[in-house]
């Protein structure tokens, strides 16, 4: 008797190959999603400004250590721009201004710094006083010249007066509005011109603007140097107070009274002189509400990691902060960023746990429609077994009653083969060891009877030829 075919072997190795590569298909592509970086795109500007060199610092910073989540910085004319790009979902996240309209989904991440406001008057010889420019000294006006305008020393005395805001962009000219009209100012009364950093040494020399407001960091450079650019014939700018910086933050919750600290902007002597109260307003980074909290929880804590690499290039990076996580803050924390901040930011296996559950148990099913499946395609060399098993036992029979030992010898040879078939389809799985056991009795069985029968036919003397010539008598 042939072998049964092993096509049913070729289809269990088949199934047990493509499940194994499906399963570590699976699992590669699931460690590939996720542990491979995530791409951020970040709006900022200007492009030459310190928010833009922060941010490009730390995108490299982040790409040198090769963490999980990636920076890609999309430049912008100013933080107004920043926050149309981001509110036109072209950006993952942006730099902007807290006192500007914040974008309805914005969830802030970090205060990149704080900016404060300052307010100052070019400095001027004084009423009645000239300076010969030869010799620096300086004397009565001649008969018929006229004295100069008398300084002004408070934001009351703004009215009618030309205003020089730092800076090209709206939002500056806005908090001067601010500001005047919590002293009762209409703006339209005063002229509003806005220069760039290099335009201010002219117009206070050309007597363009009567007083200068910019808004930067306490230790901005640009702010310094408008400040240094005021200085005329040795006399320092008067820096003016904004002693309602208390009932503007009232007023206004994206601002917060702050003191300009004495000597923030260097000088001999220094600028200021002394303290000056003024307004501050925070810069910052704001992500989407819809971006997975697991992603900006880890770039808030790869943010403050890097930072301290950053500092030592750009030490206005000190400057950053952790968001405000109560719930009345004026631009509500990310809940990413807030559970860094409280502590309570979700390990990996709290992040998977349910993942990895469930493919567990995917897993499970998977290997039991498996094995049913790997059965149902053995089906017909199981049969086949129980067919030559009937056949063994059918043999038995046959064997005890058999008279010629060439047929118990064929009998032997096909029970040979199905040995070596039933051998087969055990190793393919097709029969349990329970059925392999119950062959091998009726294996010993027939052996048995084989042998019985051949003891038997041995003992028998052959029966006794007959002679010719007696038949012939």
């Amino acid at each position: 008797m042939q072998p049964p075919p092993h096509s049913a072997k070729r289809k269990t190795t088949f199934v047990v190959l493509a499940g194994t590569l499906a399963l570590v298909g699976l699992i590669s592509g699931a460690y590939y999603v996720a542990m491979r970086p995530v791409q951020l795109k970040i709006a900022v500007g200007p492009q030459n400004g310190d928010d833009a060199k922060v941010i490009q610092a730390l995108t490299q910073a982040f790409g040198r250590d090769r963490d999980s989540v990636r920076l890609r910085p999309v430049l912008t004319d100013d933080a107004v721009a920043s926050a149309a790009a981001f509110s036109a979902h072209k950006v993952d996240l942006a730099v902007i201004r807290g006192d500007l309209t914040v974008p309805k989904d914005a969830r802030s991440v970090a205060v990149l710094h704080k900016n404060v406001a300052v307010l100052w008057v070019p400095g001027r010889p004084k009423p009645g006083l000239k300076t010969d420019a030869k010799t620096d000294v300086k004397t009565e006006p001649d008969a018929g010249e006229t004295a100069t305008e008398p300084a002004i020393t408070n934001i009351n005395q703004l009215a009618g007066h030309r205003v020089g805001v730092i800076g090209r962009t709206r939002a500056n000219t806005d908090l001067l509005k601010v500001i005047l009209r919590q002293y009762s100012i209409d703006p339209a009364k005063v002229e509003i011109i806005q220069y760039s950093p290099i335009g201010i040494a002219e117009a206070v020399r050309d007597h363009k603007v009567d007083a200068f407001i910019a808004a930067g960091p306490p230790n901005s450079r640009i702010t310094s140097e408008a400040i240094a650019a005021s200085v005329q014939n040795g006399i320092e700018p008067t820096f003016l107070a904004i002693d309602a910086a208390e009932a503007i933050a009232t007023n206004h919750p994206a601002y917060e009274a702050a003191v300009v600290p004495a000597g923030a902007f260097g000088g001999s002597p220094v600028r200021p002189e002394t303290d000056v109260k003024t307004i501050s307003f925070s810069h910052h980074i704001v992500a989407r509400a819809d971006i997975s909290d697991s992603t900006i929880a880890t770039f808030t804590r790869q943010l403050f990691a890097a930072r301290q690499s950053v500092i030592a290039e750009f030490p206005q990076a000190a400057k950053i902060e952790t968001p405000d996580t109560d719930k009345d803050a004026v631009i509500p924390a990310h809940p990413g960023a807030a559970a860094y901040v409280d502590g309570e930011e979700r390990t990996f296996l709290d992040r998977y746990s349910d993942y990895i559950w469930f493919s567990l148990i995917g897993l499970s099913t998977f290997g039991s429609v498996g094995a049913w499946f790997a059965s149902y395609l053995r089906k017909d060399e199981r049969i086949a077994n129980i067919s030559q098993r009937d056949r063994l036992l059918d043999m038995i029979a046959v064997a005890r009653r058999c008279d010629d030992s060439d047929e118990l010898d064929a009998m032997q040879t096909e029970a040979d083969a199905i040995l070596r078939s039933t051998l087969n389809c055990f190793e393919n799985g097709a029969i349990e060891e329970a059925a392999l056991t119950a062959f091998n009795i009726a294996l010993e069985q027939f052996h048995n009877a084989v042998a019985d029968r051949k003891m038997l036919l041995a003992t028998i003397p052959p029966s006794p030829a007959l002679n010719p010539h007696s038949q012939a008598v």
